[in-house]
């Protein structure tokens, strides 16, 4: 327990946020103030109340997307200010009527705590008649934090846009470094062998992590597309922003295919000086973009750089020498054609890292448009979504239930031993129970150190009894730091939050020690009642849907080889966008699964080592079908048995995802993918050896040098596929072995 606190209090989640922290206190402390200046203290504490609620809130993403959200906390707080009201002085119809609404937040994410904060904050205040006018003031400060957090809309509205532009770029350069590093990289072996702690010495001696760089850059990509749909253009055409964000998607795809036939070249090591112009080309390609991931941060501030690229030049010169001494019979065939595949994927790079360029030298523009309610506020699709979770008793809906039983004990406990301050165990309860025992472990040991010494600090000030002038600069400080320290450690946010939100509901009451001793004391009994709910209230759920996610894992990636197989066939120009990321998807749901199991209290690690082996080999999975389909982008000639191949390799995914809809008959001693298709790759390396003859054949005729023959073309193809299609193989039964052993029912 030492070991989970210190970790608890040490980590940091996230960046500091100074500009929010000074938004919320001013939209807190400017009411405060104003209202003990005119003898108004218990209007501006209302209103200061509804600029707390909404600040809670922490929008994030586009100017639009925070507009929309701020739009909603302000709705939900006047109203359920109102509510709140209506049951001041009324203790058991608060408990019939906040625990559903506190539940109703954890169902839908877009309206949260806020709903019942809102409610329960209003409830405890003493009974008044003007329950309308105390809605009207929680707007008031609603509005006044929304309108100070979008404040900075009109000079800074793609300011969110350019960020998530500028690291797709950076993560897209990172992975051309990772290939990079590993171009006739030594055997790392002994520097793997010995323990190093230090990061800067981490960095130097250790190659970049190319699957992890990879997942990076697709991760980043999928943001940027995220933010950009949120800013909503309305333009059918396409727009800078959306034609660079594919722009960068093509790059990272191509490389992808440019590390396979490198790691397909190892197989035919060229010359020395060949490799050292071929990783400074790479490296060249990636500084490039990250001068243009700088331009699009600073808004053309910074460089460009140069259209051209002498170490590309070099690299291709290089490659025509080593081709022209295989036409002369002076080097193999198949290192030639690998070289020249690594030649072509390179000047694509460089041809769509120029594309860019000129993207980013054209400036990023979009129309204004007013914000839109977005789709999911439909009440139907929330309906019908929740009558699944029902029905299915998915994660989510367990996790709802959870809190509903909680939060509604605490607040029957509270109204039946007449607590006058019971609001903060049902606080408690409601802000730590999360949907894992560890998580909710870590956010029970982070409040209750942050609360307890926030408490004393509230004593010690309320105490000495200042006046409410005084107390309003004091929660501007407590709200500027914990609104700007929030992300950083929810501890500080608990540190500085719990004075905050004391001072806020007794700024007209002054508070003493037996009142600060009261709430430390409801805060334990609230943490003691989130621990058993997460030990005693049914299991989360994440282990019964894992048959299921993994045999979408399985279906996505059998639908992927399957659509390559039509690519290499000649039935479709290239893989669908769509295809790919729905196996992404599928592969990610996995891993997060996997991520929730390592926070029970007794994880299996052998299952989420399986779990871990699976995501990781159908991430290699889906680089090498992507690679496969690259490299056969022009008219296929011949590509021998590689359709073949494929489709069977297709039937082997969808057999396994057959056989985990019965998961308890699961067999994992049963034979394995590995051992089949030999006959078939057996074929593939007959069709390349008589390509290979072939191409001799041609150039012993009399065929000119530079004369591009279908046999030369399918040549380059399938020497730079069969090392990928064997990768491919391995990867794809460690795929269907994994899943089918994390499927199988364990004691």
């Amino acid at each position: 327990m030492h070991r989970r606190a210190r970790e608890a209090y040490a980590q940091v989640g996230g960046a500091a946020a100074p500009m929010y922290g000074v938004a919320a206190a001013l939209a807190m402390a400017v009411p405060l103030l104003v209202g003990a200046l005119t003898g108004h203290d218990a209007q501006g504490s209302m209103i200061a109340l509804g600029a707390y609620l909404v600040a809670l809130r922490a929008p994030e993403g586009p100017y639009g997307a925070r507009a929309r959200d701020l739009a909603v906390g302000v709705l939900v707080v006047s109203v359920g200010a109102a509510v709140g009201g209506l049951l001041a002085g009324h203790t058991w119809p608060s408990v019939i009527v906040v625990p559903p609404l506190i539940a109703l937040g954890v169902a839908v994410p877009r309206i949260g705590p806020t709903a019942g904060l809102a409610v329960l904050l209003s409830a405890v205040r003493p009974p008044s008649a003007d329950v309308i006018g105390i809605g009207l003031l929680e707007l008031t400060g609603g509005l006044l934090t929304a309108g100070l957090l979008l404040a900075p809309w009109p000079a800074r509205r793609l300011r969110p846009l350019r960020a998530a532009l500028s690291d797709a770029a950076d993560a897209v350069a990172e992975a051309l470094d990772a290939v990079a590093q590993d171009v006739a990289a030594p055997d790392s072996s002994p520097l793997d062998a010995v323990d190093l702690t230090n990061p800067d010495l981490l960095a130097v001696t250790r190659i970049p992590d190319w699957e992890a760089k990879r997942r990076a850059a697709s991760e980043a990509l999928t943001a940027a597309r995220t933010t950009y749909g949120l800013y909503r253009s309305g333009r059918s055409d396409p727009t800078r922003p959306e034609r660079l964000i594919d722009g960068l998607g093509r790059v990272l795809h191509e490389t992808v295919t440019l590390q396979a036939v490198l790691e397909a070249a190892k197989n035919y090591p060229p010359d020395r000086d060949w490799e050292l112009e071929t990783r400074t080309a790479i490296s060249a390609l990636a500084a490039r973009l990250r001068l243009l991931a700088g331009a699009i941060a600073t808004a053309g501030d910074a460089p460009l750089g140069g259209e051209e690229s002498a170490a590309v030049r070099r690299m291709g010169r290089a490659a025509e020498h080593i081709r022209r001494a295989g036409l002369a019979g002076d080097e193999d065939l198949i290192a030639v054609s690998l070289i020249g595949q690594v030649r072509r994927s390179i000047d694509r790079i460089a041809g769509e890292v120029a594309s860019t360029r000129r993207i980013v030298a054209g400036g990023l523009r979009l129309r204004p448009r007013a914000p839109k309610m977005p789709e999911t506020l439909d009440p139907m699709p929330i309906w019908a979504r929740m009558r699944r979770a029902v029905r299915t008793r998915s994660p989510g809906f367990r996790q709802v239930a959870r809190v509903f039983v909680t939060a509604l004990v605490a607040m029957s406990l509270a109204a039946a031993l007449g607590l006058s301050h019971g609001h903060w165990m049902t606080i408690t309860a409601m802000l730590s129970l999360r949907a894992t025992y560890g998580e909710t472990v870590e956010r029970v040991v982070q409040r209750v150190g942050g609360t307890a010494a926030g408490s004393v600090i509230a004593a010690v000030i309320l105490t000495l009894a200042p006046g409410p002038p005084t107390v309003a600069v004091i929660v501007f400080g407590f709200a500027l730091a914990g609104f700007a320290m929030r992300a950083v450690n929810y501890a500080y946010w608990a540190l500085f939050g719990t004075p905050l939100a004391m001072m806020l509901l007794d700024f007209s009451t002054p508070a003493d020690w037996r009142t600060a001793g009261e709430r430390i004391v409801l805060t334990f009994a609230g943490t003691l009642l989130t621990y058993l709910a997460v030990r005693l209230l049914w299991p989360t759920g994440h282990l019964e849907r894992l048959p299921v996610q993994l045999e979408r894992l399985l279906s996505a990636h059998a639908r992927l080889v399957r659509t390559t197989a039509d690519v290499l066939a000649g039935e479709r120009v290239r893989l669908p966008h769509d295809t790919i990321v729905a196996a992404e998807r599928s592969a990610e749901a996995v891993a997060e699964t996997r991520a929730r199991l390592g926070h029970e209290r007794l994880p299996d690690l052998d299952l989420i080592g399986e779990l871990r082996t699976a995501v990781d080999a159908a991430h290699r999975t889906r680089d090498h079908l992507i690679a496969v389909a690259r490299l056969s982008r022009e008219e296929a000639v011949d590509t021998g048995p590689i359709p073949e191949i494929l489709d069977r390799l297709a039937d082997q995914l969808e057999e396994a995802a057959e056989n985990l809809e019965e998961p308890e008959d699961i067999d994992p001693d049963a034979a394995t993918p590995a051992d089949e298709l030999r006959e078939e790759l057996a074929d593939l390396d007959s069709h390349l050896s008589t390509l290979t003859r072939r191409r001799r054949a041609e150039i012993k005729s009399g065929v000119g040098r530079d004369d591009f023959t279908p046999v030369q073309h399918a040549l380059f193809q399938v020497s730079g596929t069969r090392h990928t299609i064997r990768s491919l193989r391995r990867d794809t039964a460690t795929v269907i072995e994994s899943s089918l052993s994390a499927a199988t029912p364990r004691p």
